[in-house]
C-alpha cells in the first residue's frame, strides 16, 4: 500500500453514496502515475442502466483533471451493503475494461472479498480485455 492511505478515502467517498435502490453503497480511490488522488461513489438512477458505478466515477474525475493520458498506479474499492449481505465484492466487468484503459498490467487493486481484502492486478481481474 502506499503511503496514502486510500482505503480510507475510499470509504469517506463512499459515504456519499446514491444507492436508494439496491443500498449498496460503494466507495473507490485511485491514485494516478502522477501521484494524484482522485475518489468517486456509486451514483444510481431509477433507470438503472444510467447508474454509475464508484470506480468509473473516480477514473473519470481523473481523466477531466490529468487529461486522456492519465495512468493508474492503484485503486481501492469499499462497500457497504445496508440489507446485511456479505460485503464481498468485486468490480464489476464494465469497470475493470474501464479499469485496463488507463492501466498498466501491474496496477494494483484491493477490493473486499469474502475473506478480507483481495489484492490483485488489473491483468488478472481482466485477463482477456477487449482491445483493438
Amino acid at each position: 500500500m502506499t503511503e496514502i492511505d486510500l482505503k480510507a478515502k475510499a470509504r469517506d467517498a463512499m459515504a456519499n453514496a446514491y444507492s436508494p435502490y439496491s443500498r449498496f453503497k460503494v466507495g473507490a480511490a485511485i491514485l494516478t502515475e502522477a501521484g494524484n488522488v482522485f475518489t468517486g461513489c456509486n451514483v444510481e438512477n431509477i433507470s438503472y442502466g444510467l447508474s454509475i458505478c464508484a470506480e468509473r466515477n473516480a477514473i473519470v474525475h481523473a481523466v477531466a483533471v490529468e487529461g486522456p493520458g492519465m495512468k493508474l498506479k492503484e485503486i481501492v474499492v469499499t462497500n457497504h451493503n445496508e440489507n446485511g449481505d456479505s460485503g464481498a465484492c468485486s468490480p464489476c466487468g464494465a469497470c475493470r475494461q474501464f479499469m485496463i484503459e488507463f492501466s498498466s498490467p501491474s496496477t494494483q487493486v484491493t477490493y473486499p472479498g469474502e475473506s478480507g481484502d483481495v489484492v490483485t492486478t488489473v491483468k488478472k481481474l481482466l485477463p482477456e480485455s477487449f482491445r483493438f
